[in-house]
Order: structure tokens, then C-alpha cells, then sequence
């Protein structure tokens, strides 16, 4: 069964057809790790390790890279302001040197690393930090020098983007979008959307760096992605996923300085949309900078699965904007607890039932994650599979490992959370008050609508004569 992908570097949907048959070759833009990775974060690795799931769910090999940044980022995308790892070392009281710079690197990727293993993230094949391939940045930097592509100002050594006439292709970027906003940041630079490959050490990171032909300094935050990648999966590989926020600039650069480099690069690129929260003004995506930092930890300091935040995840398109709620997010919590409880009630004492009903939600779920792996359906059905009198217990479970290996979302355990059946979710609350409505306005389409939003939910709907019960 063929898979579907929209591909952003197309601005299309496209049947995924591996560069090698039989394998995928896969790198996700990974943290930069200053400090604890908020859920907003995440959201990113839940999406690249559902998107392993469906490769592997069909029977492809994947080899997947994360990398690791910890050095070279600077605040602004523009190559302006203060280096991230440096920030953290004056957070911190720590010295300004190389070797701190990586304890606290390493102490956050650890951090990093437990965070995927709570929401039951495949590990990757390989973690590279970027501190450790600067000899591979200084190579991509001569060759696209060699190439006539760069050129030096007092603060650094620069790409010229006007010659590579595909800039902002990926997302349909036009030369000149974000001129203003650049404007007046460096005035050396030949054109405003031109970016550092390499940043030469001064104020920026208080003069730490390594030595390079071209001078001493750091690598570019896109140069490192370009040089990583490459080293571990080649000059040319299947996919590259990030956030939206990266294709603008991030993305492009990166696609710039590769091809121009002489390496085809990725194929197909993937990006998820943002978790947002609520704030004074509306509502904003989730920032490290912001007042809005949740982390992991803060969901289990409030009794919550981190489970259940992949659950929320699993509930809407990746690419589709995402709002985040601690009612939202309960809701969640009380449906994956409702899930393994049925898990745990399916009987498997009697041999499997190679039912045709059950190869036909085999199918069923199979069109749903192929086609741009569309979660939010597939949990549906997952609901659906619990209803169905006609699937015997073990054909039900049968189907709910079957699922879980794309879901991931560890029904097979017997690790529990309490559903506090006194209480339940606003957001649900809401949607019973709607149905009622509807019902005593006997607008019945309506009133099935609501039912399986909340179904969808985790929670059986009744309908009594005083209204919709739900348990």
C-alpha cells in the first residue's frame, strides 16, 4: 500500500517512493540544549517518531538522525544576537569555556533523552552534536568558498544567496519577504537574507571558538544541520522534518548551502505546526523565552502521563495547529487510561479469529496513517474497534497491538492512571451542553456529531430522559 506525504518543498501531497527500496533515510532537526525542552518542543519528536512508526509499520528499514546542537546557535535567526549555549553558562554561573559549554549541553540532553523515552520515542540511530563534527563544517565551508558562493565580512564568512536562484523554493519564500525586518542588522552583507556560515569570535561568544583557515569561531546554526546530515545519511536522503518556523529560514539555508555545495539533499520535507497556548494578547506558540515554558515535568508534578500529552498530539494533523489546555489535556489523560482498561479486558485465551471484519480495519487503519499519517481517523477507529459486538476480544486485541505500534501509545502495559469519574473535563462538559441543545431542538445530525466528539474523547455516551450522561 502505497504512502502519502506532503511534501513541502512541492506544496503538494505525494506518493513517498524511498531513494533505496526497502529503507528510509530520515533526519529531524533536534534541540539546541540550553535548557529543558518545553511540550511545544515535543510536538516535533511525536510527529518524526509517528512518521518512523508508518515506515516501519510497512515494512521499511528506517535509519533516522537527531542531531544535537550545542554550539553556534544564536538567538535570532538573522545571525544576530547572544549564543544560546552562552547564555546558558551566564544562567548558570558557570566559565565561559568550551568544556563547560558541553557539561551543560550533555546534562540537557540527558534531560532531553528522558523526556523521549516518557512519551515512548523510538531512540534514533545516531545523536550527533554539532561540537563534534566542526571538521566536517570547515570542509562544507572550502567547498562552497572553492565554489564562489561566500564571502567575508568583519563578523563572519557569508553565503550569497543571489546566486543560488532556487532560494526559497521550500515553502515558496520570495527573495525580498523579510526585507525589512533585516534591514539596518548588518550592514556588510550584500543582501539582507544572506547567513553566516561561520561566525568569527568576538562579541557574540566572548571570543570562544575553533581555529578554522578563515578564522576562528563557530559554525553556522544551518551549516552544522547540512554537515551532520550528510555525514550520516549521505548527500542525497529520504526525508527532513522540523517545525514550520524552520522553513522560512532555517530550511532554506540549509537546502542553499547543500546543493550549492554539490550535495542533492533531502527529497522530501516535512513540518509540523505549532502547539499553541493561551496569553494576555490571544494566543502564541509555546517559546522557551516565554511565560508560557511547560515542560514534561510539569505535567507530571500534576499526576499526568506524558502518555497522554502524545495523545493530544495523535489528535490532530501534524500540520495542523494544535491549542493547548490542561482541560484539553485531562480529557486526553482520562481517553488513554479508558484505552488500556479495555486493553486489559480483551481475553487472549483463545486463538486469534483471522476474521475478514478484522483485516478490514487492518485496511481501514493502514489508508488512514499512509495518507499523510492521519492520526486524529485512526484514533477514531481505534474507538470504533472497541464498539464493534461483531470483533471477538481477541480480534480486538489483536487490533489494538496492531495499531499501538504506529500510536505508540503503550496500551499493552499495565501501568495505570486513576479516571476520577467525579469529575469531568470542561471541554467535554461543553460538548454535553451542545448536544443537549441540539437534542431538545431535535437536530439529530447535530446532536450525532457531538456524540462522536465525544466518544472520541474516551467517555460512552447515554442518552437519559433528562439528557446526555457520559461514563
Amino acid at each position: 500500500m502505497k504512502i502519502e506525504l506532503h511534501n513541502t518543498l512541492s506544496g503538494k501531497k505525494e506518493e513517498f517512493i524511498p531513494i533505496q527500496e526497502g529503507k528510509v533515510s530520515m533526519y529531524n532537526c533536534g534541540p539546541t540544549v540550553y535548557n529543558f525542552a518545553h511540550i511545544g518542543n515535543l510536538r516535533s519528536y511525536v510527529f518524526a517518531d509517528t512518521l518512523r512508526r508508518v515506515f516501519e509499520y510497512n515494512g521499511l528499514k528506517v535509519t533516522q538522525v537527531i542531531n544535537v546542537t550545542d554550539i553556534g546557535h544564536l538567538s535570532s535567526d538573522n545571525d544576530d544576537g547572544e549564543d544560546k549555549m552562552t547564555k546558558a553558562l551566564k544562567r548558570e554561573s558557570k566559565p565561559l569555556t568550551l568544556t563547560a559549554m558541553r557539561e551543560v549541553a550533555d546534562f540537557y540532553f540527558e534531560k532531553f533523552k528522558e523526556d523521549l523515552t516518557a512519551l515512548n520515542i523510538e531512540t534514533p540511530e545516531h545523536f550527533p552534536f554539532a561540537s563534534d563534527h566542526i571538521q566536517e563544517d570547515i570542509d562544507l565551508v572550502k567547498r562552497l568558498e572553492d565554489k564562489g558562493f561566500t564571502y567575508k565580512t568583519s563578523d563572519g564568512v557569508y553565503f550569497d544567496i543571489k546566486k543560488f536562484p532556487e532560494y526559497g523554493k521550500l515553502g515558496n519564500i520570495k527573495i525580498g519577504d523579510d526585507t525589512e525586518s533585516r534591514i539596518g542588522i548588518n550592514p556588510e552583507k550584500r543582501n539582507p537574507q544572506d547567513f553566516a556560515l561561520w561566525k568569527f569570535s568576538g562579541k557574540f561568544n566572548n571570543d570562544l571558538g575553533y581555529d578554522a583557515p578563515f578564522g576562528k569561531g563557530f559554525p553556522g546554526w544551518h551549516l552544522e544541520c547540512s554537515a551532520m546530515s550528510v555525514k550520516y545519511l549521505g548527500p542525497q536522503f529520504d526525508v527532513h522534518t522540523g517545525g514550520i518556523d524552520h522553513i522560512a529560514i532555517h530550511h532554506n539555508n540549509e537546502i542553499a548551502q547543500s546543493v550549492c555545495s554539490g550535495d542533492p539533499y533531502a527529497k522530501y520535507w516535512l513540518h509540523n505546526a505549532h502547539l499553541n497556548i493561551a496569553t494576555e494578547n490571544g494566543s502564541d506558540k509555546m517559546a522557551k523565552s516565554g511565560d508560557n515554558f511547560i515542560t514534561l515535568q510539569t505535567l507530571k508534578d500534576k499526576n499526568i502521563n506524558p502518555l497522554a500529552l502524545r495523545y493530544v498530539f495523535l489528535s490532530a494533523r501534524y500540520s495542523s495547529p494544535l491549542q493547548f489546555s490542561w482541560e484539553t489535556l485531562e480529557g486526553a489523560q482520562t481517553a488513554w487510561t479508558k484505552l488500556r482498561m479495555h486493553m486489559r479486558d480483551f481475553s487472549s485465551s483463545s486463538p486469534i479469529d483471522n476474521s475478514n471484519l478484522r483485516n478490514e480495519y487492518i485496511s481501514k487503519f493502514n489508508k488512514l496513517i499512509n495518507d499523510d499519517l492521519d492520526t486524529p481517523k485512526a484514533l477514531a477507529l481505534l474507538w470504533e474497534v472497541v464498539k464493534i459486538k461483531e470483533l471477538s476480544s481477541d480480534d480486538k486485541e489483536y487490533l489494538f497491538i496492531s495499531f499501538d505500534r504506529v500510536l505508540g501509545l503503550n496500551l499493552n502495559t499495565s501501568t495505570t492512571y486513576i479516571i476520577n469519574k467525579k469529575e469531568i473535563p470542561e471541554n467535554v462538559q461543553k460538548l454535553i451542553e451542545e448536544r443537549d441543545i441540539a437534542r431538545a431542538n431535535k437536530d439529530f445530525a447535530k446532536s450525532d456529531e457531538l456524540r462522536t466528539q465525544i466518544e472520541a474523547l474516551g467517555f460512552e455516551v447515554k442518552d437519559t430522559k433528562d439528557g446526555t450522561d457520559v461514563v
